[in-house]
């Protein structure tokens, strides 16, 4: 480990012993370099470092503090990394996908309240409206799978799955189903997820939550190029 990141590791074992919870303000930067062991610029370095990863959090003339440490918050870095993903990766961030996504639609399906749902059929009655409009497709399209997730009441599921259903890449899977007149079809794969939902139907949720993530990966499989057809995939494929 370099220094930097043994000085990262030192703050972080305070706030998992206890020293610091959640909302607590550091120590003086003077003072905590000395128990620390660490000199002043290398403690620096090291908070910039939790301040990027929504650890510690810089109020302008009040200090340094532990952030609320929610998992809304810590996994907001796993959309920004999809982000950067291409080609194979993107695939395996869709197996992940089709991993969890269909099972938080089940669990939806037994959670979810009257007014998550009546939010979910403004996003899907939107969609329909919006039909070639990209940008609205995506808007609504993301907010759609959000509230789903948010129905499970599970918050550390729902921010891990709002960041790999990154909104860049939904709205280039939109654009590509727009051009395609395939738009249609998705949307269709839409209302069937609200029908289950409104039904309290977990696993029919779950199929058709399921036959939705693999028009996704359908679409990343004919447009990434022929990188992607290795033997690692052939699996993920036969299961489509």
């Amino acid at each position: 480990m370099s220094l930097t990141e043994q000085a990262i590791e030192r703050i972080r074992q305070l706030i998992k012993d206890g020293t610091l919870h959640p909302g607590a303000r550091l120590p003086p930067e003077q003072d905590l370099a000395a128990e620390l062991g660490l000199s002043r610029n290398l403690l620096r370095e090291a908070v910039r470092s939790l301040v990027t990863t929504r650890v510690l959090e810089v109020r302008r003339g009040d200090g340094t503090f532990v952030t609320s440490l929610k998992p809304e918050l810590l996994l907001e870095g796993v959309g920004l990394a999809v982000e950067m993903m291409r080609g194979d990766d993107l695939l395996e961030i869709t197996e992940v996908r089709r991993l969890f996504e269909p099972v938080a639609t089940g669990v939806a399906a037994l959670r979810i309240t009257a007014d998550q749902l009546a939010e979910v059929a403004r996003h899907l009655d939107a969609m329909i409206a919006a039909h070639d409009d990209v940008e609205t497709l995506n808007h609504h399209d993301d907010a759609f799978h959000r509230t789903v997730f948010e129905a499970t009441g599970n918050r550390s599921l729902c921010a891990l799955l709002a960041g790999i259903a990154s909104q860049t890449l939904r709205a280039r899977v939109w654009r590509g189903l727009v051009e395609g007149n395939a738009a249609d079809r998705t949307i269709a794969e839409h209302a069937a997820i609200y029908r289950a939902l409104a039904d309290g139907d977990a696993p029919l949720a779950h199929a058709a939550a399921l036959m939705h993530v693999n028009t996704t990966e359908t679409w990343l499989r004919e447009n990434l190029g022929p990188s992607l057809s290795g033997p690692d995939l052939e699996p993920l494929r036969r299961s489509s």
